[in-house]
């Protein structure tokens, strides 16, 4: 597994998600149009995940490393994933991932990287890295505002937030707390890697949007954010797409919405009866991708939604199970609306084809994702209700109808095309940035 020899290597060490390894290999791909050869490292399942992505153009310079996770009770190797993970085992896959650290030394040992780019729960990563006098430096694919917000209320609790756009309501706050509770001890994982991030930290997000959150962030970790774009895909190549092509290409153009909650997200039956009848209220066109966890017996599409729905939505909506290729669907000219989870991959991939977001958060992260997509002005969100935090039929298609249809959403539209154009007008400037830190970096090693 060697490199070219005028090259420089790189071990990359993702977190064990769809929404980390993505812009991972994102990241990649681009780092070997400037002469970097990337070894990335991973579970099997994981792995598996991305080959198709890893073209006959990359195959030289993006090798495959397996990471084995051990073997520990109800985690057999196909959940060593988080996508399709049942949320129960979540901090199982922690503990088995964490105890791979001495596989991944022995990895590191093998194949003497220059440099080390690992994840956000990570030190152990860092700290097999320096041992070995090979620098090692976090990339985080959080947006700078939720880094900011967390790492604010971590250190400073009790004082505001000095950017009050970004918030929490009641029912949110509820998660974040015990999530705090958790993270207690000062060396968390979360905090211990960013400790150990030598010189700087690589964040997925742009200036544009948010170039106040990434000084603030730099301010409380005492590092410079060194911003890597959006690392959306250019390209998509993906096979079986032609019935939904087809279906799409019959409806008006922007009359569609494309629905999707992520990959590590599923939605309680109650969860999916309130999104279906304000699909059914909104009257709008509407793709809907539906997971269920792996290994839930007996659980299909068909049982999970209201009696007749599919009847009475007839030919204005499409449901999937599991998976559809999102960035076809959303580049399409009849995608009018992105009804999502706001994940931070789906936030890029939004902007990127210019698509509002109908904002609908559901964990983690996403609360203050939906709060950036309303004050950027790139979407509006579907608020809970107030009281008991659960989704509202009549609000999800009042939202839907406003950003796709109604005149009074043309602001939100025309904000996400002029963003559209400023973000794809750029290319690949901000990876520029991030290849001179890099070589610098290896440089002074």
């Amino acid at each position: 597994m060697e490199g070219k020899k005028n090259t420089i290597s790189i071990l990359m060490l993702p977190w064990l998600a769809h929404g980390h390894i993505s812009p991972f290999l994102e990241l990649a791909k681009r780092l070997t149009k400037r002469n970097f050869h990337i070894y990335m490292c991973s579970s099997p399942v994981n792995l598996n995940s991305i080959k198709k992505s890893v073209t006959e153009k990359y195959s030289k310079s993006i090798e495959l490393v397996e990471l084995h996770l051990p073997s520990l009770p109800n985690l057999p190797p196909y959940y060593h994933t988080t996508n399709g993970l049942p949320p129960h085992l979540m901090n199982t896959l922690k503990t088995a991932f964490e105890r791979s650290s001495p596989n991944f030394s022995k990895i590191l040992q093998t194949l003497n990287p220059d440099l080390v780019i690992y994840d956000f729960i990570q030190p152990w990563a860092a700290t097999f890295a320096s041992s070995m006098n090979i620098p090692a430096v976090q990339f985080l694919t959080f947006s700078a505002a939720v880094l900011a917000f967390a790492f604010h209320m971590f250190e400073k609790r009790g004082e505001d937030f000095p950017f009050p756009e970004i918030y929490l309501r009641k029912y949110e706050m509820v998660q974040m707390k015990k999530i705090m509770e958790e993270s207690k001890d000062d060396k968390s994982p979360f905090d211990e890697a960013l400790r150990k991030s030598r010189d700087f930290i690589l964040v997925k997000t742009c200036k544009e949007f948010e170039g106040k959150y990434m000084d603030y962030f730099s301010s409380l970790v005492s590092k410079k954010i060194v911003p890597v774009g959006s690392l959306v895909q250019d390209s998509v190549n993906e096979d079986n797409n032609d019935e939904i092509t087809q279906w799409l290409d019959k409806k008006e153009k922007s009359s569609t919405v494309f629905v999707s909650f992520g990959s590590e997200y599923f939605l309680s039956k109650e969860e999916i009866h309130e999104v279906a009848q304000g699909l059914e209220l909104s009257k709008v066109n509407f793709i809907w991708v539906i997971r269920v966890p792996q290994g839930v017996k007996n659980s299909t599409i068909q049982d999970a939604l209201p009696k007749e729905f599919l009847e009475k939505v007839e030919d204005r909506g499409m449901v999937l199970e599991k998976w559809a290729p999102q960035a076809t669907i959303l580049k399409h000219k009849s995608i009018g609306g992105f009804v999502s989870h706001c994940g931070w991959s789906s936030f890029m991939e939004s902007v990127k084809f210019g698509v509002p977001i109908i904002a609908m958060p559901m964990h983690i992260d996403q609360p203050m994702n939906a709060k950036l997509v309303e004050y950027v002005g790139i979407g509006l969100e579907a608020v809970r209700d107030d009281d008991n935090g659960k989704l509202q039929s009549k609000e999800i298609a009042k939202v839907i109808r406003k950003v796709v249809v109604e005149e009074s959403g043309e602001d939100v539209r025309k904000k996400v095309r002029e963003l559209s154009e400023k973000m794809n007008a750029k290319g690949d400037e901000e990876i520029d940035g991030v290849v001179e830190e890099l070589v610098a970096l290896c440089n002074n090693k």
